[in-house]
């Protein structure tokens, strides 16, 4: 990882479950060579944790900001962290809803 990375919290909100999103976000954060991970929340909206260059990260949110087809993104929100590096590669949490 380079020392010009950093991490973002993104959250997506809209009409972003059941619509191939996390596929979505999983390619073109994996094409943009960031590390990571994206997961549904129990609210409907969608988590994405990316470590990388500020830049890239800010490309990314402009993807996000669109979607896939299906998709209807209302808003992203960006919350800036520092970066971990405890990450190899992007790819997909399921999480578990409890009750």
């Amino acid at each position: 990882m380079s020392r010009s990375a950093v991490a973002a919290e993104l959250v997506v909100e809209g009409r972003v479950q059941g619509v191939g999103f996390r596929s979505f976000v999983e390619r073109r954060a994996t094409l943009l060579g960031l590390t990571g991970y994206v997961m549904n929340l129990p609210d409907g909206r969608v988590r994405v944790y990316a470590e990388g260059p500020r830049e890239v990260i800010d490309e990314l949110r402009r993807h996000l900001e669109k979607g896939p087809p299906l998709a209807r993104v209302d808003r992203v929100t960006v919350r800036w962290l520092p970066a971990t590096g405890r990450y190899t590669s992007f790819g997909i949490r399921y999480a578990e809803f409890g009750g």
